[in-house]
């Protein structure tokens, strides 16, 4: 786990969510939880428990403004915000990579994601590896979902639901779409 400088709640389309942040890269987001209190006890399970509360620096600042309009259905993918991944397992990073690179608006399931990063038979694990993601929506889980296109698994608050109404922010289509699946 890395030890976090610094970490702060902000409100969002969808409830208060939370960030924390190293020197130079964020540490872990938060999706909102039942209260405010919830939720930044869940950020601080994956940013450090003694992590202070306090105005955050400048790149911090951008990714929260940035954060709050794709919560609010602004398209943007997140992709260039820097992450501290130290802690996090060779195998999860993997995962994290392939489900960074969906575009809002679009999904992959956990069976794709197993393929894409080399594991066909690891669809669960992916599914494993999602829920203990500690940058959400920057790393974006929401976008990964179950065969068939049911939504499968979602460890934020509200479950499925939430997952469901994040891809509604992002105006997701569901169903084949042209070089989505090559």
């Amino acid at each position: 786990m890395t030890r976090a400088q610094g970490c702060c709640l902000f409100d969002t389309a969808i409830g208060p969510c939370g960030i924390a942040w190293t020197q130079a890269a964020l540490a872990a987001v938060q999706l909102p939880e039942t209260s405010r209190a919830a939720t930044l006890a869940r950020l601080r399970r994956h940013a450090g428990a003694e992590v202070p509360e306090q105005a955050p620096p400048a790149f911090a600042a951008v990714a929260i403004a940035r954060i709050q309009a794709l919560l609010a259905g602004t398209r943007d993918d997140l992709a260039d915000l820097p992450l501290d991944l130290e802690g996090v397992p060779p195998f999860h990073r993997r995962v994290y990579e392939v489900a960074r690179a969906i575009p809002p608006g679009e999904v992959l399931t956990y069976g794709e994601v197993a393929r894409r990063i080399g594991e066909p038979g690891a669809a669960r694990a992916v599914g494993q590896a999602l829920g203990k993601n500690p940058f959400a929506p920057v790393i974006p889980c929401h976008r990964v979902l179950a065969a068939g296109g049911r939504p499968g698994g979602f460890s934020a608050e509200g479950g499925a639901t939430t997952k469901l109404r994040m891809l509604e922010i992002e105006k997701t289509r569901f169903g084949p779409q042209p070089g989505l699946f090559d």
